[in-house]
């Protein structure tokens, strides 16, 4: 995954289940299921988090082989990226000792979990650079504009190589944050002192996810879409499933592409 897709899919993500949208996938054929049926509607491209039997988050190597190899199967032109989100129940330790063993394809990983704390941090720059020499594309996760311009400083000073990937993340899960598109700006200011040929994304908070995405679309980015993030239509009611999230996605695109689309 050293291209980052346009499109990206997270189908679940740490926190929401089948209690707050039946179509949410937890097990592992379900995830499968909805990457497959999200593949058909235009995504490229799985960010994974797999369950326990209680559907609650885990880091877990078996689990993501599993899940990796049934893609194979069933999706052998998706890539899969696996998780580190912590969720305050991991270790910055446990996230690197995942990773390691697991030596996926790729991987996001957030700038605030993996290195806490100002200053160097001989074990996250060693996790950076080894990740780094192992070719597995990492992505960056970065909440907030002061974190892209940390993550730029890290690289400046030599501590980590040089980002290739970057996830901008609009609103918020908790305390609930509505996504606005105008986020973008401040993310996009800062990220001048990244290195030029960054590969940018976002992912935005609730009902506004889509014109979020939209935005990114038109200034360059890619998107990521999904219950992760959102589990409603523009209009606040119910979606009614990943799919469906993506192909309103595309069909907004794809309109917006068309000669009559540009000219209206």
């Amino acid at each position: 995954m050293a291209k980052l897709p346009r499109i990206m899919l997270a189908p679940n993500g740490a926190r929401r289940t089948r209690a707050d949208h039946p179509a949410l996938p937890e097990t592992i054929p379900q995830i499968v299921a909805a990457a497959t049926a999200a593949h058909h509607a235009g995504a490229e491209a799985l960010h994974a988090h797999v369950r326990d039997a209680e559907a609650r988050h885990l880091l877990d190597a078996g689990l993501y082989r599993e899940l990796i190899a049934e893609m194979a199967r069933a999706l052998p032109t998706m890539p899969v990226q696996i998780t580190t989100e912590a969720v305050g129940l991991y270790s910055s330790a446990e996230q690197r000792a995942l990773v390691r063993e697991l030596r996926p394809e790729g991987v996001s990983v957030a700038l605030r979990e993996m290195w806490p704390d100002p200053g160097p941090d001989p074990e996250a720059g060693r996790f950076y650079a080894e990740t780094e020499e192992a070719g597995i594309a990492l992505q960056h996760i970065l909440y907030a504009p002061d974190q892209v311009s940390r993550l730029a400083s890290l690289w400046s000073e030599g501590l980590l190589p040089a980002p290739r990937q970057v996830l901008f993340v609009l609103g918020r899960y908790a305390p609930p944050t509505l996504a606005r598109p105008e986020e973008l700006d401040g993310f996009l200011t800062a990220a001048r002192a990244l290195p030029e040929d960054v590969q940018w994304a976002a992912c935005a908070f609730g009902r506004t996810e889509e014109a979020c995405l939209l935005r990114a679309a038109e200034l360059g980015g890619g998107m990521r879409i999904g219950f992760e993030n959102n589990v409603e239509r523009p209009d606040g009611s119910p979606a009614e499933d990943n799919a469906g999230q993506v192909a309103a996605l595309v069909q907004v695109l794809e309109a917006r592409a068309s000669p009559r689309g540009q000219e209206v």
